[in-house]
């Protein structure tokens, strides 16, 4: 049989990859979903039988005609279908119930890579034709706007200079994926990607077909749950993938974008060498102790050591090409007196170790003699034709040093005719080694400002501290006190061991006043770290910075207060001082939106964002944010670019840290076009907020989105917050019969069983209460995305709005808003896409595991109610007939997903019921694991 992918025309094929907009753009992503699926089809029947099968179908089609049903108004008629779908699941035995949430969820896994390949698809067609506009957040897009603003090329590139953007990959309790079940799904990618390099014969169709088929096969016998939690290291091996599977390859790719740009928009001309640092990374997984008792000093230094040891053998790969290419010989072309210098300098020390087995193998390619001793420095040796013995020089122990190398290098090329080699092999291993230095990514430790307390009053009541003066240690501590000590001994040893840039924050939860602060500042003396930074000639130790993250509501309206007198402390001045009067402070997403809302928690953020820089310019500060980011909409989620661009006017200096949650790594990251196209989003986003051009075009009347905030928009979002502020506190919060609904109609208790994560679901010192305000907000939002509720993400927001709108002008002041304000369009947009993915047909059925009929009702109606005034509201602000009217990628995505994510929503229902009547086995766990796993892959998220 011909190849599901063959086709008798491949111009027509090939119009389709290249299409620029309409509905021909989309035909190769819905060709790849039907195979796929047929092929997913192909390899149930044939490993789990037809029966299986069949009710994999029935169960499809039944979902789909509900849907159906549903949109065209028909109730009663979708009623029935889901009347329909639960007698069947009800009957379904426990190792059918897995078999089909098992089938659904590969689906989705297979949906997911399609959907992932067409973006990377729409991404190269975006660049094929040079006269089309700029791709919608690109930064040749941000850049041109700058010169319509007025920029010349001088201004611009001292603008790009400023931005420095972070991801910051953090461990996820949620997150569902096995690393081996990544590994299968990159095969299939690559597959995917192979089908769109028309054309090609039938023979190569049907030989790629098969090794998807293959590839499906395994996915399917592997298992999808895991057997036992991973482990910190795992989370840190999956992490440290992404480097190799695409972030080192993904670099240089990055900043060639970013040199064409300015060449295209400005006429400048940089070598990647030439352009300043714009991204760095940093990493929470080894170092993130808050709540979790696995991450050790020994996970920490294992953290520290898998990323220099990832990053050596990188960097030894990079320099065995720059080896094999460059056979310079002096005999044709001369090298720089310093490369000179630096040659003898390394000959001399080899000799003086009595090891001069470099000093006559290459009596002419020096340049390739440079590169054997560094590659010696890194602790490997070229791949040669003679072998060569390791040893003689001392290992690079600053970053510097290695960066000096390669300019060195660099110059002598140049000099001496090579630019061209120089730009092909030397520019992109310099700029890696700016930017990874020999630690890879820094790595901050957190932990909860009580601990810090306790452990303070603890030492105090053995002996008080006295400043200037070192304690010793009492002979008996409390574990957790004498785990805080373990932990700063430890960074203090490591930044020895390593490399002192690899730790030079730590993060403190919970922080709720500057004595927090102050207490990490002793503790850490007391551990043996150096807080201050020690500069000498950029290879001393940056110290160890306290890094204040405020979470909840109130913490946000008194970060500004506790910022100023923290830094208006004489004990903290010196400190401040050495760091070059910078700081950095954390602003959580997260628990802000458990604790008062969506409205509230974003409106708070904006106004403590906005506060602290007034008081970091007041106080002489450079102020850099760390903004902790989930994936989802209620744990600050949504498109990054947005949400840069949304910052306050006036307060962003160009530099930002943005957490990556792991279940989101994968969306970003997993490939070269994608992780290409995330960090240029950010930057370009960066630029864009730093400069604001449209506010400049502005006013010529030209641009809306100026990032302007106007008095009366300023008064509005007050008001909205509020009032969605007391109703949340009112509805959810004060409201005990909530957190039971919580508790009983979402799987949060499931969580515990699903061995998603390393960390617990609870912090250490909660396990033994049951209240929401000892629950994370990570499961919170978890058990709401489950159960189809989704109430995080928009609980409040219909209210506060209809509220306004029943004011004088106030919808058509919204309207304004969502059309001319970033933050408020960012509102509406995140809580339009979670209005999309909920769905309370599906989410009464889990309320119908509530045991108390009466407080079931009651709390179902509510939210019910709320959902639908919260729908209304916002289909009035964006003037649409239907939720994502405008938005038809995503809209058309959630739309196709929804009916095959009901049928894991039926079975989770089903096999809950069963938990809670008693029927509580290892098996029963583990196929609502797979349920949770299917879910997640469905609305691509977890919590």
């Amino acid at each position: 049989m011909p190849s599901l992918w063959s086709t008798s025309d491949w111009t027509q094929r090939l119009a389709e990859l290249q299409a620029p907009v309409g509905d021909l753009k989309e035909v190769p992503l819905r060709r790849d979903v039907r195979s796929l699926g047929m092929l997913l089809g192909e390899v149930l029947r044939e490993q789990a039988g037809a029966p299986v099968y069949d009710a994999v179908e029935t169960l499809r089609k039944i979902a789909i005609a509900r849907r159906e049903e549903d949109s065209a108004g028909e109730a009663e008629a979708a009623r029935d279908h889901l009347q329909q779908a639960l007698v069947q699941v009800g009957t379904l035995d426990l190792a059918t119930a897995y078999q089909l949430a098992r089938a659904f969820g590969f689906y989705f896994e297979l949906i997911n890579l399609a959907e992932t390949n067409h973006r990377k698809r729409r991404r190269l067609a975006s660049i094929l034709k040079a006269d089309a506009a700029p791709q919608r957040g690109s930064l040749r897009g941000t850049l041109r706007r700058l010169k319509s603003a007025g920029l010349d090329a001088d201004a611009a590139m001292k603008q790009l200079s400023r931005i420095c953007i972070t991801p910051v990959f953090t461990a996820h309790p949620t997150e569902v994926a096995r690393r081996s079940v990544m590994f299968k799904r990159r095969r299939i990618s690559d597959l995917l990607e192979k089908l769109d390099r028309v054309p090609l014969p039938e023979a190569t169709l049907e030989g790629l077909e098969r090794d998807i088929l293959a590839e499906i096969t395994a996915l399917w016998q592997t298992d999808d749950v895991r057997s036992a939690r991973p482990t910190v290291r795992d989370e840190i091996r999956m992490a440290l993938d992404y480097y190799e599977q695409s972030l080192f390859d993904t670099l240089p790719v990055l900043y060639e974008e970013v040199a064409g740009a300015l060449a295209d928009e400005y006429g400048l001309h940089r070598d990647l060498a030439d352009l300043p640092q714009l991204v760095s990374f940093g990493s929470w997984i080894g170092g993130d102790r808050d709540g979790n008792p696995f991450v050790t000093p020994a996970a920490t230094k294992e953290a520290l050591g898998m990323a220099q040891n990832l990053l050596f053998a990188h960097y030894r790969r990079r320099l065995q090409v720059v080896f094999e290419q460059l056979g310079s010989s002096t005999q044709q072309v001369a090298i720089s007196s310093e490369l000179s210098t630096r040659i003898d300098e390394y000959l001399d020390e080899m000799r003086h170790a009595g090891n001069p087995s470099l000093e006559n193998r290459f009596p002419f390619e020096l340049v390739r003699l440079t590169v054997a001793c560094m590659m010696i420095r890194l602790g490997g040796v070229p791949q040669s034709a003679v072998s060569m013995a390791i040893g003689g020089l001392k290992p690079y122990q600053h970053a510097s040093e290695f960066v000096d190398d390669l300019a060195i290098l660099r110059r002598s090329l140049i000099r001496n005719k090579g630019h061209r080699l120089s730009s092909m092999l030397v520019d992109p291993l310099l700029m890696e080694a700016r930017t990874y230095g020999l630690h890879l990514q820094t790595l901050d430790i957190r932990q909860h400002a009580r601990v810090h307390a306790v452990a303070i009053k603890e030492l105090s009541a053995w002996q008080a501290p006295v400043a200037g003066q070192p304690l010793g240690v009492p002979p008996a501590l409390t574990p957790q006190t004498q785990e805080v000590l373990d932990t700063f001994r430890a960074i203090a040893a490591l930044k020895k061991e390593y490399t002192p840039e690899a730790i030079r924050i730590y993060v403190i939860s919970g922080a709720t006043s500057a004595e927090d602060v102050l207490q990490v500042v002793w503790l850490a003396r007391m551990g043996g770290v150096r807080v201050e930074a020690v500069d000498s000639k950029g290879d001393g130790d940056p110290g160890l910075m306290p890094v204040p993250l405020f979470e909840s509501i109130e913490d946000l309206q008194n970060a500004p207060a506790i910022c100023r007198e923290l830094w208006s402390s004489e004990a903290y001045k010196p400190l401040l001082d050495s760091w070059g009067r910078k700081q950095e402070v954390m602003l959580g997403y997260s628990d802000s939106n458990k604790d008062g809302g969506m409205i509230a928690s974003t409106w708070e953020i904006y106004k403590a964002h906005r506060a602290v820089h007034t008081v970091a310019r007041e106080c002489g500060i450079t102020l850099r944010l760390f903004h902790g980011r989930g994936g989802t909409v209620g744990r600050g989620g949504g498109p990054t670019h947005r949400a840069i661009f949304a910052q306050p006017m006036n307060s962003f200096e160009g530099e930002l840290r943005i957490t990556e949650q792991g279940e989101v790594l994968n969306w970003k990251y997993s490939d070269v076009v994608l992780a290409e196209r995330n960090m240029e989003l950010m930057i370009a986003a960066s630029l864009d907020a730093v400069v604001r051009p449209d506010a400049l075009l502005a006013e010529e009347g030209n641009a809306h989105l100026t990032g302007v905030l106007k008095s009366e928009w300023e008064n509005t979002l007050d008001t909205l917050s509020a009032t969605s502020y007391d109703f949340y506190r009112a509805h959810i919060v004060n409201d005990p019969e909530v957190f039971t609904y919580f508790e009983q109609a979402t799987p949060v208790s499931e969580l515990e069983h699903a061995r998603i994560g390393s960390r617990p679901a609870r912090r250490s010192d909660a396990q033994a209460k049951r209240s929401m305000a000892d629950l994370r907000a990570i499961p919170w939002v978890f058990g709401w995305m489950q159960s189809r509720h989704l109430v995080p993400a928009w609980f409040g927001v219909g209210h506060a709005l209809s509220q306004f709108a029943q004011t004088e002008g106030g919808l058509e002041q919204m309207r304004t808003m969502a059309r001319d304000f970033p933050l408020f369009l960012d509102i509406v947009r995140n809580v339009e896409m979670a209005l999309a993915k909920a769905d309370f047909g599906i989410a009464r059925l889990y309320a119908s595991l509530v045991q108390d009929e009466a407080l079931r009702d009651r709390v179902y109606t509510m939210l019910h109610a709320e959902f639908c005034l919260t729908k209304q509201m916002i289909l009035a602000i964006t003037g649409q007939s239907s939720l994502l009217e405008k938005n038809k990628v995503l809209e058309r995505s959630i739309r196709l997903r929804n009916p095959y994510v009901d049928p894991m929503s039926l079975i989770q229902v089903e096999l809950m019921r069963r938990k809670r009547e008693g029927d509580e086995t290892e098996e029963l766990n583990r196929a609502i694991t797979a349920t949770i796993n299917g879910i997640s892959a469905g609305l691509r998220n977890t919590g």
